[in-house]
């Protein structure tokens, strides 16, 4: 176990399953339509997903196409928090909780890029995923059970938040999950039907 991760597991106390999927609840029942909370409570349902992916392939070879997933989306993810949500955090009266948002993300990106760095093969790769997984999970608990909703309560323009949130989330989520086909043809190769370019 790194330091990082010991350090991890002293800040960041594990909440119970059922007090994320409260947490969860809450956060959707504030959600309206497809306003930014929606989406980005949509992205956190991909990233609990990508985790899970990550848990349960038990070859290296799907270890690593799960992690590099895992990865693309991560990234995706908090370049959209930080570059909307984070700062309308920080004005709804929150500095100290975006401050601490965004080193969350730092860190998780750190320990990502640990990840990477160890065989999928062996357990220690499996005890990292945990940790990561772990800080990630409180992380989304932290947004979802009070940040986002602060936002939600107090920042004055949500159609803003919408608009930008969403423009963001397609420039770096959605080529993260699009399937690798359409990443090829986004970036301007032909991809035939055999795959051949």
């Amino acid at each position: 176990m790194s330091i990082i991760d010991k350090a991890l597991g002293a800040i960041t106390p594990p909440e119970s399953d059922e007090k994320r999927a409260e947490a969860t609840a809450r956060a959707r029942a504030a959600a309206q339509g497809d306003d930014w909370l929606s989406l980005a409570l949509d992205h956190h349902d991909l990233i609990r997903a990508a985790f899970e992916a990550c848990r349960t392939a038990t070859q290296a070879h799907a270890r690593v196409e799960a992690m590099e997933h895992l990865g693309r989306l991560l990234a995706g993810h908090s370049i959209a928090e930080e570059v909307v949500l984070y700062p309308a955090l920080a004005k709804a009266g929150e500095k100290t909780h975006a401050g601490m948002a965004y080193t969350e993300q730092t860190t998780a990106k750190m320990q990502m890029a640990e990840l990477e760095r160890i065989d999928p093969a062996t357990p220690e790769w499996a005890d990292k995923l945990e940790h990561l997984r772990g800080a990630v999970l409180h992380h989304i608990f932290e947004e979802e059970g009070s940040w986002f909703l602060k936002i939600k309560a107090e920042y004055d323009d949500q159609a803003h938040l919408t608009r930008r949130f969403r423009e963001e989330a397609e420039r770096h989520v959605e080529t993260a999950v699009r399937p690798a086909e359409s990443r090829s043809f986004a970036a301007g190769q032909a991809v035939s039907p055999d795959g051949i370019h």
